[in-house]
């Protein structure tokens, strides 16, 4: 089945606002357009990936736009349902975390960033190489994996205060709230001297990268690191020692 990508932003936006957490500008008409933005609109043959591309006003739109829709790489139906976002310069971090109901506590399990092709080989090359590359290939974005990163020790509270916020935003939904895994993917952006996360998307669900088990923070928590997979058997095997299975099942 294929879902809107629209219909998935604004169900995360709208868990992103209730929350106060601080996200890019959302542009809903493209002749408002104003600033350099990312347009990210489902891919005409896999719906679940998206074909990513950037501008900063709506000739640059159009031309942009239209030159997938010649390729057939996009179709006018799904651009119409298109997400056009504000583009965030910043380091990209995704924030996993896993949220317990038994005990009301928030954990991150990990962080971690993303491969893209074929924008990683792109990087990759020296300056002058890029620039010639860039004349024949089009950087794409397609997700291809993930790799294990850490944040610095001053921004650990502020991730906190973001996965906090969230929780207690679907706890305005339902008492129980958010259970177990779900991620914040952001980037940490520097600006007049701070630094600050802004975050793009939300995973309700368990994160897509493996990774987060070769980063420190379930190791300080534990003794020593732990996967999704392993928080939550424990998770399972606590309630059923307390009894409160029905807690964490919906």
């Amino acid at each position: 089945m294929k879902t809107s990508l629209w219909c998935q932003y604004t169900a995360q936006g709208t868990w992103l606002e209730k929350a106060g957490i601080r996200t890019p500008k959302i542009f809903k008409d493209a002749k408002k357009i104003d600033r350099l933005v990312i347009v990210k609109v489902a891919e005409a043959k896999r719906g679940y990936e998206r074909a990513f591309f950037l501008c900063s006003n709506y000739k640059d739109y159009k031309e942009k736009s239209n030159e997938l829709l010649n390729k057939k790489v996009i179709t006018k139906k799904d651009l119409s349902k298109a997400v056009i976002e504000e583009y965030v310069i910043g380091a990209h971090v995704n924030f996993n975390f896993f949220y317990s109901p038994l005990n009301d506590e928030l954990e991150l399990m990990g962080t971690d960033t993303r491969r893209q092709t074929n924008l990683d080989g792109i990087l990759r090359l020296p300056a002058a190489e890029q620039l010639e590359v860039l004349k024949h290939v089009k950087p794409k974005y397609i997700e291809t994996g993930h790799f294990n990163v850490t944040i610095k020790e001053s921004l650990l509270e502020k991730a906190f205060e973001l996965g906090e916020k969230f929780v207690a935003a679907t706890k305005k939904h339902h008492p129980t709230g958010i259970i177990g895994p779900f991620a914040l993917q952001g980037a940490v952006v520097a600006e007049e001297g701070r630094e600050d996360i802004v975050i793009f998307d939300v995973s309700m669900r368990i994160p897509g990268s493996p990774g987060t088990l070769f980063t420190p923070y379930s190791g300080y928590l534990y003794g020593y690191s732990i996967s999704y997979g392993e928080r939550i058997g424990l998770e399972i095997k606590k309630a059923l020692e307390l009894g409160k299975l029905d807690l964490i099942c919906t």
